[in-house]
C-alpha cells in the first residue's frame, strides 16, 4: 500500500463551499435492461448453438431484475442517451458525433453540474482560479475537457484533467485543497462528469447493470472568501493506492495499433467482483479508521458517511466494520438504487442529496474507492 497523503487537522480555513448535481433526463430500469439483455442472450445462443454444443463457446446466461438488485442494490440507472442500449442489434448507446467547434458531450455535462455548484457557492466564474475535471474516463486525450469547460464558463487561470477511476472525485478534491493551501489558487472548481455508459459491456450479464451516467461539481476555497449558506471546513485529507488487476478497462489509444477489438469483453470494463469485495472492504474500513484516528476522532463521532456507491453490500459491510453495528440510511445514505454505480461521482451524489440537514459542528467523511486500487477521503465539518 502506498499512502500518498494524510493531512493534519486544518486550522488554515479551507472549505468546501458549494456542490452541484446534474442528472440526465433518461433512465433505464432493471426490468428494461434485463428484457433487452435476455433477448440478446437468446439470439446469441440460437445463432451460436453448434459452437456452444461443441464446447467452443459458452452460452450466454439469462438474468433477472431480482438478481441485479440482490447482487448490487441497484434498481435503475440514469444514462446520457438511452437510444441503442436496449437495441439487441447494437447493445451500446448511440451518441452522435459532434464537430470540433461544438461543445463536447463530456464538457456539456460538466458545465451543467458546474453552474449548479457555482450558484450554491454564491460564486461567479471570475471568482474561480482553476478547474479540475477528474473522472474515470475522458472523452478524448486533448485538449483537456477541463480547459474546454474553463473556456466555456469564462474562467481565467488554468485547468487540467485527472483519471483516477472511482477515486477521481476525492483525489480531485485533494488537489484543490492542496492548491488553496499552497496559495496557488483562492478558489477551485472540481468537476466529475462521469460518462460511463460507452464503456459498459451491455452483453455481459455480470456487469451490464453496474454503471450509470451523471455529473457532479464542487467548489473548494479559502474560508475568508466563502459566502455560501452550506459550507464545510475540511479538517483533513487522506489517500492511498495499491496496484491490483482486479478492476480493468483496457481500451485506449494504443488499441488501434495492436488491432484490439473495441467491443471485446476485456477491452471494456471488467472485474473479478469477488476479489474486489474481499480486498477493498477491509482496505476502506482501515483507511477511514486510520484517517479519523489521526484527527482524534472515532466512527461514533461522525454524523454522516458519504461513501462510494458501488455496491450496497460493500457499503453495509464497511459501515458495520467501523460502527460495530448496521448503519442507518440517515448515517450512511445509499443512492445507488436510483443512480447505480456512477464511478467517482457516487459519494458526492450522496453528499449533494444528503447534507443540508446537518448543523454547525456536525462532522462527516466523504470517501471513494475503486480501481487501482485507490482510496481517498476527506473529513469535513459543517460551519
Amino acid at each position: 500500500m502506498t499512502d500518498m497523503t494524510t493531512s493534519k487537522p486544518s486550522t488554515s480555513g479551507i472549505v468546501l463551499s458549494g456542490s452541484g448535481l446534474w442528472t440526465p433526463p433518461e433512465s433505464i430500469s432493471n426490468e428494461e435492461l434485463v428484457e433487452a439483455y435476455n433477448a440478446y442472450a437468446e439470439k446469441y445462443n440460437q445463432e451460436n448453438a453448434e459452437a456452444i454444443e461443441a464446447g467452443e463457446l459458452n452460452a450466454k446466461p439469462f438474468s433477472s431484475a431480482e438478481f441485479i438488485e440482490k447482487a448490487s442494490g441497484i434498481k435503475s440507472r440514469f444514462v446520457y442517451r438511452k437510444e441503442g442500449i436496449l437495441d439487441t442489434d447494437r447493445m451500446r448507446p448511440y451518441i452522435p458525433p459532434r464537430n470540433d467547434d461544438e461543445i463536447s458531450v463530456q464538457a456539456e455535462i460538466a458545465i451543467n453540474a458546474a453552474r449548479i455548484a457555482l450558484k450554491n457557492a454564491n460564486k461567479q466564474a471570475s471568482d474561480i482560479d482553476a478547474v479540475i475535471v477528474s473522472c474515470a474516463y475522458t472523452q478524448r486525450s486533448y485538449p483537456a475537457i477541463a480547459i474546454e469547460v474553463q473556456h466555456a464558463l469564462g474562467i481565467n487561470g488554468f485547468g487540467f484533467d485527472m483519471l483516477v477511476a472511482c477515486s477521481a472525485a476525492t483525489f480531485g478534491l485533494h488537489r484543490a485543497y492542496e492548491m488553496v493551501a499552497a496559495g496557488t489558487a483562492k478558489s477551485v472548481l472540481v468537476i466529475n462528469p462521469e460518462l460511463t455508459s460507452p464503456q459498459v459491456n451491455f452483453c455481459d450479464r455480470d456487469s451490464h447493470f453496474i454503471f450509470g451516467d451523471v455529473s457532479v461539481a464542487t467548489v473548494i476555497e479559502r474560508a475568508d472568501c466563502c459566502q455560501s449558506e452550506h459550507s464545510y471546513d475540511i479538517l483533513g485529507i487522506k489517500a492511498a493506492t495499491v496496484y491490483s488487476n482486479n478492476i480493468r478497462s483496457n481500451f485506449g489509444y494504443t488499441s488501434r495499433a495492436s488491432d484490439t477489438d473495441p467491443y471485446a469483453a476485456d477491452a471494456l470494463f471488467h472485474q473479478n467482483g469477488r476479489k474486489v469485495f474481499k480486498e477493498v472492504c477491509p482496505m476502506a474500513a482501515e483507511h477511514i479508521s486510520d484517517h479519523l484516528s489521526a484527527h482524534g476522532l472515532t466512527a461514533n463521532d461522525l454524523r454522516r458517511w458519504w461513501l462510494h456507491q458501488a455496491n450496497i453490500n460493500m457499503n453495509l459491510l464497511i459501515s458495520k466494520r467501523l460502527l460495530g453495528q448496521d448503519a442507518t440510511a440517515d448515517e450512511a445514505p445509499i443512492v445507488l438504487d436510483q443512480y447505480a454505480n456512477t464511478a467517482s461521482a457516487g459519494s458526492l451524489i450522496a453528499f449533494n442529496l444528503h447534507h443540508e440537514d446537518l448543523v454547525a459542528g456536525d462532522t462527516g467523511v466523504i470517501c471513494s474507492f475503486g480501481a487501482g486500487y485507490s482510496i481517498g477521503s476527506l473529513i469535513v465539518q459543517k460551519r
